[in-house]
């Protein structure tokens, strides 16, 4: 990268200084525009029970919407843009967390070093979804290939995924969290536990699961999935440490996902992915406004619901073409002389949300 670049790309950055500034009484209205929908929502889905599942479903699926509009609030609060007072931005952060079964100060954890290194092939692992290089599954062992293989089945990942996730995986510390994690941890479960237990003693436990799961699976399934789309797409950008940098990694690395205006509504904007990245100090309310008011990020790749769905077969990504193929496209290299493992750094796998 020229020096010239570097400093426009810098420029980039500074520019999305105005638009982080937090707006309280729009975190407040949000804060009601969400919460109170849900809430209304998920009775209607109870109370349907008396009259058709099926008509419990058609509720449960916009309430799972703002499970994931909820999950946007949550997000802001990790980054300390929701609220100007940190001690605001914990609190509302772990309720909000409670309700989308993530404990705050764990998810903060990890996506801080999302942030820091996304995009980065030597900082993979940890707060994103699992990625090979080519390289890495042809010198993988089959046994290893065949479990990255099942992890990249869209079935399982989205099928599977919401439940390993958002069910168990977020139930336990990672290794090394500190005490305020680990603490944080414990109070979001107990909180769970109790919330749920209170509305089984109210309502009965078949007809709890009756509406909760189905909003869990499909907020945790439309969740995984944003997260996913928005780093893995045509034209998508991984690098390096030497190579790599935060700016490029933010505009070339995150996509802008042009919804419905509704859907870009419920999701709280994050389809602006590549100006989140660009700064996370940055409302989420924030984000059209920052993309609007900057040519250069106006040219940031852009996708649709059409488009996105060329995501359910990438697998892999190739260093040497610098985009994502499928296990068809490498079976001519996968006869070749296999490379020696030894060099490569084979990243453990992990399901999170953005």
């Amino acid at each position: 990268m020229t020096t010239r670049q570097t400093s426009q790309l810098s420029s980039l950055k500074k520019s999305m200084a105005p638009f982080e500034k937090t707006n309280q009484g729009a975190s407040i209205r949000q804060l009601i525009n969400t919460l109170v929908p849900l809430v209304v929502l998920w009775m209607a889905a109870y109370f349907s029970l008396q009259v058709s599942y099926g008509l419990t479903l058609l509720f449960a699926v916009p309430a799972a919407g703002f499970v994931i509009r909820t999950f946007i609030i949550f997000h802001d609060c990790c980054h300390g843009s929701f609220f100007n007072n940190r001690k605001a931005n914990d609190i509302i952060g772990t309720l909000t967390g409670v309700l989308t079964l993530v404990p705050y100060r764990q998810w903060k954890h990890s996506h801080s070093i999302h942030h820091a290194g996304s995009s980065n092939l030597d900082k993979r692992g940890i707060g994103d979804i699992w990625i090979m290089t080519v390289e890495e599954y042809i010198a993988a062992k089959p046994l290893k290939r065949l479990y990255y293989r099942i992890y990249r089945n869209p079935l399982i990942m989205f099928g599977v995924g919401p439940i390993a996730v958002f069910l168990i995986q977020y139930r336990f510390n990672a290794r090394g969290a500190r005490r305020k994690e680990r603490m944080n941890t414990y109070l979001t479960n107990v909180s769970i536990a109790l919330l749920y237990s209170t509305l089984i003693w109210a309502m009965g436990w078949q007809a709890f699961l009756l509406v909760q799961l189905p909003v869990v699976f499909v907020s945790g399934c439309l969740g995984i999935w944003l997260f996913y789309v928005q780093h893995q797409f045509e034209d998508s950008y991984f690098e390096h440490e030497e190579e790599w940098s935060y700016v490029s990694a933010a505009v070339e690395g995150s996509s802008y996902y042009k919804l419905p205006k509704l859907l870009q509504w419920i999701t709280g904007n994050i389809g602006f992915h590549h100006v989140h990245h660009l700064s996370p100090k940055v409302p989420n309310y924030n984000l059209e406004l920052a993309h609007n008011a900057s040519e250069p990020l106006k040219h940031a790749t852009t996708i649709t619901i059409g488009t996105s769905l060329k995501a359910l077969h990438f697998r892999l990504w190739d260093e040497e073409n610098k985009g994502f193929v499928g296990f068809k496209e490498i079976k001519a290299r996968m006869k070749q002389p296999k490379p020696a493992a030894d060099g490569l750094k084979m990243i453990k796998p992990g399901f999170q949300s953005e």
